[in-house]
């Protein structure tokens, strides 16, 4: 090499010139009296405050030396990147369809339900999984862990109401238990339920069998959740559910999940410290979630919709919600996105969303004939399938493609993009206050959760 040749190469270069870029999913806000910035960089999942002086170097990133000490700090927290942030969301997208660390199926013993709540997604059923069915959802469950090669297997017990068949929840539990310790995987399991027949004995029931996180939904304050929590037939619910949390022993954590419609917005705040007063009480691992109502195809069949929906005066929620799940990119926005993710009702037919699992006309097959290693050829109803798992890859318009919200939403629920509209985050056109928000939870310090 000549002199010549050494020198150039020694010559320093700008950031701009060594790939650095800001990153396209910067979001930020002016702290309130106060000099600094929020941003919160939704690629990598990190918040953080900046001085003037930070704004300023990032403002002229590109010209600033490559060595720039301030490199190191902001390429830490995600605010510049020397790569393609929208290919990487596009490649994760793939990778998490072909290879997963985990296998998780929704099992729904029943798709009775004791409850009859009006804005319920699901028309229910009332048969139990026969006994052919649970040794195919064995079978089945074995298939997806050889296909898969995961190292990790979790079940998630839905219905209806789950808990209307507590025989089939032990004795699948155990088999699938065994099944999994003899393919070397972890295993683990959750349960969504009503809570109303949420016994000690049923409690020690879902121990035993690793349930280690139970939601139940309670809707505000005694009169105010049995409007719309009501037993079928009616009759109240509120000092059922309540009793049961505050009097069985609970090992495992139990979210208190508030569905907020127009009829209990003014009791969030007070359900909140009911809930907290609640695990204080019991020495339970309770906390509270709030979640907006939304449409349903079912909901709006029955015609029992009108004012139970939160529409954009119920942002707040959704600020709430999605900064209290805030991490870093992901390749799909849930399960239905992953071959390695599904639901089976009690019939045996297979789903690629929770919101599809009691229509037998969403099912892509079945856990007796379908297997993950020849997912295509023995799909019943291949549409069914693949339409949900190309969305996970390549984001199917260019506004989304486009959108700085697209590593936190990934396009939005696959559901209601396939069977009605794309729904946007609802604070979209609002990002300061998610930022704030995001600054009020985790502050500079904390790390960011890890997402599931």
């Amino acid at each position: 090499m000549s002199s010549t040749d050494t020198e150039q190469t020694a010559q320093p270069r700008t950031a701009g010139e060594a790939g650095w870029h800001v990153s396209r999913y910067n979001v930020m806000a002016q702290v309130p009296n106060s000099k600094m910035v929020a941003i919160a960089n939704l690629f990598k999942g990190v918040c953080a405050e900046y001085t003037p002086i930070e704004m300023y170097l990032l403002s002229v990133l590109e010209e600033l030396d490559e060595k720039h000490p301030i490199i190191e700090r902001f390429a830490k927290r995600g605010i510049i990147a020397n790569f393609d942030e929208l290919a990487a969301i596009e490649t994760m997208g793939r990778a998490s369809c072909a290879f997963p660390n985990v296998v998780s199926i929704t099992i729904c013993p029943t798709m009775g339900c004791n409850f009859d709540c009006p804005y319920c997604f699901e028309d229910h059923g009332r048969g139990k999984m026969s006994a052919e069915v649970q040794d195919d959802v064995v079978a089945f469950v074995g298939r997806m862990l050889d296909a898969s090669r995961a190292k990790a297997l979790s079940i998630s017990w839905f219905g209806g109401e789950p808990l209307l068949a507590p025989d089939i929840i032990e004795s699948l539990s155990e088999r699938l238990m065994a099944l999994a310790d003899e393919k070397g995987c972890g295993y683990t399991a959750g349960i969504i339920t009503n809570g109303y027949l949420l016994t000690q004995k049923i409690v020690d029931m879902l121990d035993h069998v690793k349930v280690k996180n139970a939601q139940v939904t309670i809707d505000g304050l005694g009169a105010t959740h049995d409007a719309t929590r009501c037993l079928r037939g009616g009759g109240p619910t509120f000092e059922r559910i309540t009793s049961n949390l505050r009097t069985c022993k609970i090992p495992f954590k139990v979210r208190v999940r508030n569905n907020v419609h127009e009829g209990n917005l003014g009791e969030t705040e007070a359900l909140k410290a009911f809930v907290e007063q609640l695990a204080e009480e019991s020495g339970n691992d309770i906390f509270y979630y709030p979640a907006p109502v939304s449409g349903s195809e079912v909901a709006d069949e029955r015609g029992r919709q009108v004012g139970l929906l939160c529409g954009e005066d119920f942002s707040e929620i959704g600020v709430r919600l999605e900064a209290g799940r805030f991490s870093g990119a992901r390749g799909h926005y849930c399960g239905a996105g992953s071959l390695w993710c599904g639901g089976i009702d009690d019939k045996g037919n297979l789903q690629k969303c929770w919101e599809a699992v009691a229509d037998p006309r969403h099912s892509f097959g079945t856990a007796h004939d379908w297997d993950p290693a020849n997912p295509l050829t023995t799909a019943s109803n291949l549409d069914n399938l693949t339409k949900y798992l190309r969305l996970s890859a390549l984001v199917p318009d260019d506004e989304c493609r486009a959108c700085v919200w697209l590593p936190a939403c990934v396009g939005g629920c696959p559901f209601k993009r396939l069977h009605s509209e794309r729904a946007c985050i609802p604070f979209k056109n609002d990002p300061e206050r998610y930022v704030l928000a995001l600054r009020d939870r985790i502050g500079e310090k904390k790390q960011p959760p890890q997402h599931a």
